[in-house]
């Protein structure tokens, strides 16, 4: 199996495809779809063994929105993104359970470490009602989902495996869903911070950057588990292969034909260069000097879902 060292499915399909010169992937179905100029949706789907064993992939279905200019986005383009996450979120929960089963958010992560804060941060904007319909009924319209939210931290800091705390929460209060928020790794620049990831396969904490983690899934917790997840970092071996590829396409415009150019900027150059850095401990995990403010839209976009789902109070007579 290659070395993807990304989460993104959409990015190990692509480079499945550029390595063995395929149109398409035996057990994979994909296709896209334009919501404006910035926003763009993928859905790639994997149906057998064939197309799992390709990528790496659990057979599942995978959603990857690119947002585009996020970094100067609005607040309409981010009303605009979250909208979108919301559309195919409920879409996806709704294959799952039905409208009246309780879910349990879960935001992955170390909120003292910027580029993996992204699910605590989210968690603390997440609509929680399960306390409310519990101890407070009558201040609530019928009809109302349970949600339940926790951030569980990390296991240098708890010295519990994530899944083991998850376990033991699925057992308590035994909710049908779990949705996991956590930050990825990708291959490409472009996307830091300006792409989200739905999958109904579940999550492996840590595999992006190869720092794998106890796998959290319908396998594990025995209910299904949504992620959504969204790149922060990448290593300097992408970063230097996209610099590349960059360069190399600045001189073919000035150069016009280069057969050995050409040649190059087929090729995808991150073995090669990730060698050349390994020995001397330059592969480092990178992350843009933007990260707070990006991680703080991100969190935005990812947090109004809950917030959108015609979650409405009784007003509270005084």
């Amino acid at each position: 199996m290659f070395n993807f060292r990304t989460d993104l499915a959409s990015e190990r399909k692509e480079i499945y495809q550029k390595a063995n010169k395929l149109e398409e992937i035996d057990g994979i179905e994909a296709n896209q779809e334009e919501i404006d100029e910035n926003i763009k949706v993928e859905r790639v789907k994997i149906t057998n063994e064939k197309g799992e064993q390709a990528i790496g992939k659990p057979i599942g279905n995978y959603i990857t929105i690119d947002i585009k200019k996020l970094k100067i986005a609005r607040e309409e383009e981010i009303k605009k993104a979250a909208e979108t996450l919301t559309k195919e979120l409920k879409e996806v929960i709704g294959k799952h359970i039905d409208a009246q089963g309780e879910i349990l958010v879960v935001g992955l992560g170390n909120i003292y470490v910027t580029p993996d804060a992204l699910g605590p941060k989210v968690i603390n904007e997440i609509e929680v009602t399960r306390h409310i319909i519990n101890y407070l009924p009558q201040y609530v319209e019928e009809g109302t989902r349970m949600v339940s939210a926790i951030s569980p931290g990390v296991l240098g800091t708890t010295g519990i495996e994530t899944v083991e705390i998850l376990k033991g929460i699925v057992d308590n209060i035994k909710p049908k869903m779990v949705i996991v928020i956590d930050a990825l790794a990708s291959r490409s620049i472009e996307r830091i911070s300006s792409t989200v990831q739905l999958s109904d396969t579940g999550i492996v904490p840590g595999a992006g950057v190869g720092n794998t983690r106890s796998e959290i899934s319908e396998k594990t917790l025995g209910i299904p588990v949504v992620a959504i997840g969204i790149p922060t970092v990448v290593e300097t071996a992408v970063l230097v292969n996209d610099s590349l590829d960059l360069f190399i396409e600045k001189l073919q415009q000035e150069a016009k034909s280069n057969d050995y150019l050409n040649k190059l900027k087929e090729e995808d150059n991150y073995e090669e260069i990730k060698e050349a850095l390994l020995p001397k401990d330059y592969n480092l995990i990178v992350t843009p000097k933007e990260i707070d403010d990006l991680i703080e839209n991100m969190k935005e976009i990812v947090a109004r879902w809950n917030k959108w789902r015609n979650v409405i109070y009784k007003k509270i007579k005084m």
